[in-house]
């Protein structure tokens, strides 16, 4: 019986790449997307290529009333959800705090992204997956960042705080729904090649790093399905750190 899964952010980077190995692994996608319908298309596409079914949803993540929907839509199409990844993030680029072009607004559109656009789908995964609301249980998994751990100095110091905030919240959300049959564990990826990058910084931080180069997609991939999935059956409240040695 496959499992019906929502990827926030589902249609590029580590979301798609996501997506895609976990259609592979017998899964059905509700992929979420914000503004390129496109994209999220072709995801689903790809997923039932593979012999699964897939649906993609319209929702900002930072807003309630869209999450409610994108777990309804789900809910509908797919049936109900028995797992979330929560791939969508900005980095906010790079800069240092004292640089002019960091405002209140900036900060509070990072915010509402990488903080309340996680925390409010895992409100709904909880309301949906919980056997305290009737649920069948289920796995969510953030996606963090190893920005938390290191700090980032000099280029993305307040990203790296946006992330400091989900490896807190999994750690408690895990603990308060460990009990209703609901696994909740953080991936903290090192660089990784993916478009959310600015043009270059692949190329030249790649070769600095221990492994003498950035993660690919899909090795965060395999990390967050095995996270998911019963082989990970004890496994919560981790933050699991997928950085190459950093």
């Amino acid at each position: 019986m496959s499992v019906n899964l929502i990827v926030t952010g589902g249609s590029r980077g580590i979301g798609a790449a996501t997506a895609l190995m976990a259609a592979d692994r017998g899964y059905n996608i509700c992929v979420n997307y914000l503004a390129r319908s496109d994209r999220a298309d072709e995801i689903v596409e790809q997923v039932k290529a593979k012999g699964q079914n897939a649906i993609a949803v319209q929702a900002d993540v930072s807003k309630d009333a869209d999450v409610a929907r994108l777990f309804e839509t789900s809910d509908k199409e797919l049936g109900p959800v028995g797992g979330l990844v929560n791939s969508a993030g900005i980095t906010g680029g790079i800069s240092r705090l004292d640089d002019e072009r960091i405002t209140d607004e900036h900060l509070a559109n990072l915010w509402a992204i990488n903080i309340t656009g996680t925390v409010i789908p895992c409100r709904y995964a909880v309301l949906h997956m919980s056997t305290n609301h009737g649920g069948k249980g289920g796995s969510i998994v953030n996606v963090g960042s190893i920005a938390s751990k290191l700090g980032t100095a000099g280029k993305y110091i307040y990203y790296a705080a946006s992330k400091g905030a989900i490896d807190s919240f999994t750690i408690g959300l895990a603990g308060e729904v460990a009990g209703e049959g609901i696994r909740a564990n953080c991936v903290r990826p090192g660089l990784t090649d993916t478009e959310i990058q600015l043009p270059g910084f692949i190329e030249e931080m790649g070769p600095k790093l221990p492994m003498k180069r950035a993660a690919h997609a899909d090795e965060i991939a395999s990390v967050i399905l095995h996270l998911l999935s019963d082989e990970a059956s004890y496994v919560s409240g981790a933050l699991v750190d997928i950085a190459g040695s950093l």
